[in-house]
Protein backbone atom coordinates (compact mmCIF):
# COMPACT_ATOMS: atom_id res chain seq x y z
CA UNK A 1 0.00 0.00 0.00
CA UNK A 2 1.27 3.46 -0.58
CA UNK A 3 0.60 6.70 0.74
CA UNK A 4 -0.18 9.60 -1.15
CA UNK A 5 0.29 13.34 0.03
CA UNK A 6 0.23 16.79 -2.52
CA UNK A 7 1.08 20.13 -1.82
CA UNK A 8 1.98 23.17 -4.01
CA UNK A 9 -1.52 24.40 -4.72
CA UNK A 10 -2.45 27.93 -4.12
CA UNK A 11 -3.64 31.26 -5.83
CA UNK A 12 -2.48 32.83 -8.71
CA UNK A 13 -3.38 34.62 -11.89
CA UNK A 14 -4.69 33.74 -14.91
CA UNK A 15 -1.80 33.11 -16.97
CA UNK A 16 0.71 32.39 -14.21
CA UNK A 17 2.14 28.89 -13.28
CA UNK A 18 1.92 26.54 -10.28
CA UNK A 19 3.92 23.14 -9.35
CA UNK A 20 2.22 20.66 -8.04
CA UNK A 21 4.10 17.35 -5.69
CA UNK A 22 3.06 13.96 -4.39
CA UNK A 23 4.76 12.78 -1.89
CA UNK A 24 4.60 8.92 -1.63
CA UNK A 25 5.56 6.80 0.81
CA UNK A 26 5.18 3.13 2.30
CA UNK A 27 5.79 1.20 -1.01
CA UNK A 28 8.05 0.85 -3.64
CA UNK A 29 7.13 4.03 -5.86
CA UNK A 30 8.53 2.94 -9.13
CA UNK A 31 6.03 0.28 -8.96
CA UNK A 32 3.02 2.42 -9.66
CA UNK A 33 1.54 4.32 -13.15
CA UNK A 34 0.33 7.35 -11.75
CA UNK A 35 -1.80 9.71 -12.47
CA UNK A 36 -3.10 13.49 -11.52
CA UNK A 37 -6.97 13.99 -11.60
CA UNK A 38 -9.16 17.25 -10.53
CA UNK A 39 -12.68 18.28 -9.09
CA UNK A 40 -13.93 21.58 -9.66
CA UNK A 41 -16.68 22.61 -6.86
CA UNK A 42 -20.16 21.20 -8.06
CA UNK A 43 -18.30 19.04 -11.09
CA UNK A 44 -17.37 15.54 -11.75
CA UNK A 45 -13.67 14.92 -10.89
CA UNK A 46 -11.88 14.79 -14.25
CA UNK A 47 -8.93 13.14 -15.26
CA UNK A 48 -5.83 15.65 -15.79
CA UNK A 49 -2.50 13.80 -16.54
CA UNK A 50 -0.93 10.21 -16.45
CA UNK A 51 2.56 8.84 -16.57
CA UNK A 52 3.53 5.31 -16.52
CA UNK A 53 6.09 3.22 -13.91
CA UNK A 54 9.67 4.34 -15.71
CA UNK A 55 8.16 7.94 -16.22
CA UNK A 56 9.04 7.54 -20.19
CA UNK A 57 5.51 7.43 -21.17
CA UNK A 58 2.83 10.50 -20.24
CA UNK A 59 -0.38 11.84 -21.43
CA UNK A 60 -3.06 14.24 -21.43
CA UNK A 61 -6.44 15.56 -21.11
CA UNK A 62 -6.95 17.79 -24.25
CA UNK A 63 -8.18 20.96 -22.06
CA UNK A 64 -4.33 20.99 -20.47
CA UNK A 65 -2.12 19.41 -23.38
CA UNK A 66 0.57 22.12 -24.22
CA UNK A 67 0.22 23.99 -20.86
CA UNK A 68 0.83 21.20 -18.06
CA UNK A 69 3.49 18.53 -18.02
CA UNK A 70 3.02 15.57 -15.72
CA UNK A 71 6.78 14.02 -14.57
CA UNK A 72 8.20 11.74 -11.96
CA UNK A 73 11.42 11.17 -10.02
CA UNK A 74 11.43 7.26 -8.51
CA UNK A 75 14.65 8.06 -6.72
CA UNK A 76 12.81 10.72 -4.39
CA UNK A 77 9.61 8.76 -4.65
CA UNK A 78 7.56 11.85 -5.75
CA UNK A 79 5.12 12.93 -8.95
CA UNK A 80 5.03 16.32 -10.30
CA UNK A 81 2.29 18.54 -12.37
CA UNK A 82 3.60 21.59 -13.68
CA UNK A 83 1.10 23.80 -14.76
CA UNK A 84 1.86 27.17 -16.86
CA UNK A 85 -0.79 29.54 -18.28
CA UNK A 86 -3.27 28.89 -16.39
CA UNK A 87 -6.89 29.73 -16.59
CA UNK A 88 -9.46 30.46 -14.19
CA UNK A 89 -11.41 27.32 -15.67
CA UNK A 90 -8.12 25.38 -13.74
CA UNK A 91 -9.45 25.88 -10.97
CA UNK A 92 -10.03 22.36 -8.88
CA UNK A 93 -9.19 20.68 -6.02
CA UNK A 94 -6.15 18.50 -8.15
CA UNK A 95 -5.51 15.00 -6.72
CA UNK A 96 -2.61 12.11 -7.27
CA UNK A 97 -3.11 8.72 -7.85
CA UNK A 98 -1.31 5.41 -7.64
CA UNK A 99 -2.01 2.54 -9.69
CA UNK A 100 -0.72 -0.69 -8.13
CA UNK A 101 -1.98 -3.48 -10.56
CA UNK A 102 -0.42 -2.91 -13.56
CA UNK A 103 2.23 -5.45 -14.62
CA UNK A 104 3.56 -3.57 -17.74
CA UNK A 105 5.80 -0.69 -17.76
CA UNK A 106 4.75 1.43 -20.23
CA UNK A 107 0.83 1.64 -19.15
CA UNK A 108 -0.41 4.65 -18.36
CA UNK A 109 -4.38 5.02 -16.82
CA UNK A 110 -6.99 7.61 -17.71
CA UNK A 111 -10.21 6.34 -15.61
CA UNK A 112 -10.36 6.91 -11.84
CA UNK A 113 -11.86 3.66 -11.28
CA UNK A 114 -8.55 2.50 -12.71
CA UNK A 115 -6.43 4.14 -9.74
CA UNK A 116 -6.16 2.17 -6.10
CA UNK A 117 -4.57 4.42 -3.97
CA UNK A 118 -5.63 8.57 -3.47
CA UNK A 119 -3.81 11.93 -1.75
CA UNK A 120 -6.26 14.15 -0.13
CA UNK A 121 -6.18 17.03 -2.53
CA UNK A 122 -4.47 19.97 -3.09
CA UNK A 123 -6.52 23.37 -4.07
CA UNK A 124 -5.45 25.12 -7.01
CA UNK A 125 -7.56 28.81 -7.61
CA UNK A 126 -7.25 30.78 -10.22
CA UNK A 127 -8.14 34.36 -10.95
CA UNK A 128 -9.11 36.33 -13.92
Amino acid sequence: QVQLVESGGGLVQAGGSLRLSCAASGHTFSNYAMGWFRQAAGKEREFVATINKGGSAADYADSVKGRFTISRDNAKNTLYLQMNSLKPEDTAVYSCAANGRTLYSFNVYYRAQDYDYWGQGTQVTVSS
